[in-house]
């Protein structure tokens, strides 16, 4: 059962008569607040959102239309229920302030019967939407945290197959979304990069190596140098984890965050001159997502400690990543990403899996 007294009714009139009316009418069953003129109605509903606003429209200054215009534009404000109060009662009258975003007209003299019956009425329908509302935000946070914790653990899983990676899927999500927000406004990428986008990007870059987990042990984790039948072999993981992506992406359709995550998988591993893989693409051929994974991918890989490798000093993989700018990477990222070498190094160190990374990179 919704309880109505708990609401709060604005009354807005200028008339101290029909000010009293009102507050004798709906006093006893809301919390009834009063403003005598537009101007003080906003400043009242700006500090104190009621739950429903009863307006009068002739008003000394600015009258009901101006004061409904304003609050429907304000997206604070715009869901607040109002209630016209008023003695025109021309049909273009009313239909003026409907289209204006009023729910409702009370024509003077008021009947008391009549106002209680629309106030009771919107606030009800006020009161089933809001808890509507909160159910569907609810479940979609459940729905957002289920997505979220499900991509973790698939990107976790793949990263399992090596022991010395646990965090770099924390790592690289957050250095790509790092990168997209700082990119966002360059002209060559504000018309992909919106906050949406950036969004997906972030959520989906877990799922960039989840082809690892078919490739044999021998080759993932071998400590040595690749045969060139072995690095064939482990090129394949980009193609694996496309198709894996690709399966679960027909389920849920071409605007799924799959997508973001399915190019990522596929593209993070070519390079800007076309000798990268699976694909040999070059330049802006390359999709934006793949080309922001792929300076995160490699950065995280020289500062962290591999079964190959130790890791290397964050100077030393910035110097790495600039001498790549054209040839491995889009050039405007790699100089984002020098823009931004600081708050790399933050995000590793934050995530470092092991100290002696952590004492490379403050060095």
């Amino acid at each position: 059962m919704i309880d109505l007294s708990q609401c709060n009714v604005l009354i807005v009139d200028d008339t101290e008569e029909n000010v009293d009316i009102l507050v004798e009418a709906l006093g006893n069953e809301y919390d009834v607040s009063v403003a005598m003129d537009g101007e003080s109605a906003l400043e009242y509903i700006h500090e104190h959102q009621p739950d429903l606003i009863l307006l009068d429209i002739m008003m000394p200054g600015m009258d009901g239309y101006e004061v409904c215009k304003k609050l429907k534009q304000n997206t604070l404000t715009n869901e607040i229920p109002i209630i016209f109060l008023t003695a025109l009662a021309k049909e273009q009258d009313e239909a003026k302030g409907l289209a204006l975003g009023a729910v409702d007209y009370v024509t003077k003299p008021f009947s008391s019967h009549l106002v209680k019956a629309r106030v009771r009425n919107q606030l009800e329908l006020k009161l089933h939407r809001d808890h509507l509302e909160q159910l569907v935000r609810a479940r979609t946070q459940e729905l957002e945290l289920t997505q979220e914790v499900t991509i973790e653990s698939l990107g976790t899983l793949a990263e399992y197959r090596d022991p010395e990676t646990g965090g770099h899927i924390k790592r690289t999500q957050n250095y790509v979304k790092l990168l997209a927000e700082h990119l966002k406004d360059h002209p060559m990428y504000n018309d992909y990069l919106d906050d949406a986008t950036i969004e997906f990007l972030y959520k989906s870059a877990p799922l960039h190596d989840i082809g690892k987990v078919g490739v044999p042990d021998n080759i993932l984790l071998k400590p040595g140098k690749l045969t060139d039948e072995e690095f064939i072999e482990i090129k394949k993981h980009s193609i694996y984890s496309r198709d894996a992506i690709a399966v679960s992406e027909k389920k849920l359709g071409k605007k799924s965050f799959l997508q973001y995550a399915r190019i990522i998988a596929e593209s993070h591993h070519e390079r800007w001159d076309g000798t990268g893989y699976p694909h040999g693409l070059k330049a802006e051929k390359i999709p934006i997502p793949g080309r922001l994974m792929a300076i995160a991918d490699v950065y995280d890989a020289l500062i962290s400690k591999r079964a190959y490798k130790p890791p290397f000093p964050h100077d030393k993989a910035v110097a790495i990543i600039k001498d790549g700018k054209g040839r491995h990477f889009d050039p405007d990222m790699v100089d984002a990403f020098l823009e931004l070498e600081d708050q790399f190094r933050q995000i590793a160190l934050e995530h470092a899996d092991f100290e002696e990374e952590r004492k490379n990179l403050t060095r």
